[in-house]
């Protein structure tokens, strides 16, 4: 028997982000791309140290090893052994920056520092400074503070040393490199060349600038970065709204407990020292040596200066079949039923559905949960049109969406004063489905129209992340979705569905069940399948019952883009599972769900992963799918990524991310191929037309 049953959950998150450094570092990846993916590695490690690495420093703090909810390892050696991974992945990191730039450089693209100007951009930095950056400028002088300022999380500052030409005195200060200003400063430039310089460097270009009032010596300026625990603790004060408690606590997380410090590795013995010792950073924390800059994210926004030959190849979102964005989308749904897939379709036919739901005169009701939402959302605007038409507008908005906090808090005062009715969740449970149900009078009946998605209704994130959305006039499900938004209201109200299958009360149960069906399938001797699609594998009941499906001869296979706690492969453990991850241009979020049952195939598509908060402590709805057609575009989807041999990397207990041997097979990008998929599905309509 193989020596481990599991993959611990942080590494196999860090395994995850290593395979975004992977195409970071993959010279086949347009170098603008390339640098994308750099900026999304940094951000996504951001928010690991916020989370994850938070929580395991409070279980190491306390005292207690954690070894019985880290799978056998102390917190004090993971944290350990995450900080020597990620002082590892920095480094890589930090070898593929210097990488794209000595590439850019082919082609004409200069990242330059402060020294590198010529006079012409030295001019126009200056006025750059004065007009622009200067007025944004927060800068301290640290000596003679009775109290040290609070870095703010995850912010870029750089420490300055100065040394005075009297008695060479030291003082130490610090410049907040601020948000509202662009981190890309794009120069002019009277050849054929581009020239970018980072604010950072503009800034160290103007200590003297900034410091002339001082007699000194020297100045220095290295780079420094904070990030602190990201958890709420939420105010039992019963006199005070949700809404005031979250807002609270929001600001409260400005000083949470630093759980990571970033710095230049070639600062000053004693600058080092000097923050350390001043912010109470001691060995327990996560110190990491890095280069010259760091929020290596805003690498995610660096300026595409013209350059669309070095990005992907941007698709235009594909028209569904069938539903114009013309007509009546809901006369269309009140036929059959119609899959979005974006962003390989086009996101606008869900905002379709809520803008004509708004005008409509017999639609009375429009009940919706919200997550995350995108700036300047047309769903808000959507469902504030229809208050203003009447309608009764009823929204379940995630306060505790993590960092999207103080967004939906704003979004939840504009739409109160609209007279929006809004339901902030339930006490230790978040609410993670994404439905949305109108009732609508026909013929003095009330009759339901309603979508049911794996993401957001975040018009930002469907352009980049891959999800879908079921609308459906199915009465049955639809009365389902009905009976969510009662568990919102009582929710001490244990419901009933005939049809969804809703956590935290149902899910696990009815997964086992599907799962135990088709091993009793296999040990019949009839032929079955397991295919899943989600975004994180770590619940150990749900890979021990996978293990167990294995062990009965059931096939298993698993696409998992993000954590994956089950070893696959093992024999004795594991022998018919196969799981890979696919890492390419969109992040692929959608969860699919789909058993062969004997032939009897039956297809879900859920807001749920496989973990354990996702099961038992969220409220998740996942749909099943009746409609033939839309039954099966989906296992062709998932076909489809199962045969990519492009992007795809095999989960292993390794963690090496090795990519699918392609042989002698044509290249088969997963993305691409479904992108052709649907394109093929328009075509012959356009055709048909024509004739």
């Amino acid at each position: 028997m193989f020596e481990h049953k599991y993959i611990d959950r942080e590494k196999s998150w860090l395994a995850f982000n290593a395979r975004v450094l992977q195409e970071a570092g993959d010279d086949s990846v347009p170098l603008l791309d390339r640098l994308r993916f750099l900026g999304i590695f940094s951000n996504n490690l951001d928010e690991f140290f916020r989370v994850r690495f938070a929580a395991i420093r409070r279980l190491s703090l306390s005292g207690i090893s954690g070894e019985k909810y880290l799978g056998g390892v102390s917190a004090q050696q993971l944290i350990k052994d995450i900080t020597d991974i990620v002082i590892q992945q920095q480094s890589e990191s930090l070898r593929i920056l210097n990488n794209i730039e000595e590439k850019l450089k082919t082609e004409n693209i200069f990242i330059v520092h402060e020294n590198e100007v010529n006079s012409e951009q030295e001019v126009f930095l200056k006025d750059f400074f004065i007009q622009k950056l200067s007025p944004e400028l927060v800068t301290i002088i640290l000596n003679d503070l009775a109290e040290f300022p609070v870095l703010k999380d995850s912010l870029g500052y750089l420490a300055v040393k100065l040394v005075m030409k009297k008695n060479q005195e030291v003082r130490y200060a610090m410049i907040e490199i601020p948000k509202m200003v662009n981190r890309f400063v794009v120069l002019p430039s009277s050849d054929e060349k581009q020239y970018v310089i980072l604010i950072d460097d503009v800034i160290r270009m103007n200590l003297g600038n900034i410091f002339n009032i001082f007699s000194y010596e020297s100045v220095s300026a290295h780079m420094i970065k904070i990030t602190r625990d990201a958890q709420l603790d939420i105010d039992s004060d019963l006199s005070k709204s949700m809404l005031e408690k979250i807002s609270s606590s929001v600001k409260d997380r400005r000083i949470g407990e630093p759980v990571r410090f970033i710095y230049d590795q070639e600062i000053e013995k004693d600058t080092l020292k000097f923050f350390l010792d001043k912010m109470n950073i001691d060995s327990t924390d996560s110190i990491i040596p890095g280069g010259r800059y760091h929020n290596r994210r805003d690498y995610m926004n660096f300026p595409n200066l013209g350059r669309f030959d070095l990005l992907y190849k941007k698709n235009d979102p594909l028209p569904i079949p069938g539903l114009s964005l013309e007509g009546s989308i809901l006369e269309k749904i009140a036929k059959k039923d119609y899959l979005l897939n974006a962003p390989y379709q086009s996101f606008a036919y869900l905002i379709k559905f809520l803008r004509e739901a708004a005008l409509d005169p017999k639609v009375t009701s429009i009940k919706i949960t919200l997550y995350r939402l995108a700036k300047n959302s047309q769903i808000i605007s959507s469902l504030i049109n229809a208050a203003k038409n009447g309608k009764k507008v009823i929204v379940q908005i995630e306060l505790q969406a993590r960092f999207d906090e103080a967004s939906n808090i704003s979004y939840s005062e504009q739409m109160q004063m609209e007279g929006i009715q809004l339901i902030f969740g339930i006490k230790g449970l978040k609410v993670h489905s994404k439905v949305c149900v109108i009732e609508r009078m026909e013929k003095s009946k009330v009759k339901r129209y309603g979508f049911i998605s794996t993401g957001n209704f975040n018009e930002g994130t469907a352009k980049i992340y891959t999800d879908v959305t079921l609308f459906t006039y199915h009465q049955q499900i639809l009365k389902d979705i009905s009976k969510v938004f009662d568990f919102f209201d009582i929710n001490y109200k244990i419901q009933r569905y005939k049809h969804l299958i809703v956590s935290p009360q149902h899910t696990r149960h009815r997964f086992v069940k599907m799962i135990d069906r088709e091993i009793a399938h296999s040990l019949a001797g009839r032929k079955t399948y397991i295919k899943l699609k989600m975004n994180s594998l770590s619940d150990i009941p749900m890979i021990d019952k996978l293990y167990e499906a294995s062990n009965a001869g059931v096939k298993i296979q698993l696409q998992v883009r993000g954590i994956c706690s089950l070893i696959p492969g093992v024999k004795g453990l594991s022998e018919n599972i196969q799981a890979i991850s696919i890492v390419d241009n969109f992040l692929e979020h959608s969860r699919v769900y789909i058993f062969g049952n004997a032939g009897f195939t039956e297809v879900y598509i859920s807001s749920a992963d496989f973990m354990t908060r996702n099961l038992d402590a969220r409220v998740e709805v996942t749909c099943p799918i009746y409609d033939e057609d839309i039954k099966n575009e989906l296992i062709e989807n998932f076909n489809i990524g199962w045969k990519g041999n492009v992007k795809a990397r095999f989960h292993s207990y390794k963690l090496d991310n090795k990519y699918r041997v392609r042989g002698d097979n044509p290249i088969f990008r997963a993305q691409i191929e479904t992108y052709k998929y649907y394109q093929s599905k328009v075509e012959p309509i356009e055709i048909l037309k024509e004739e």
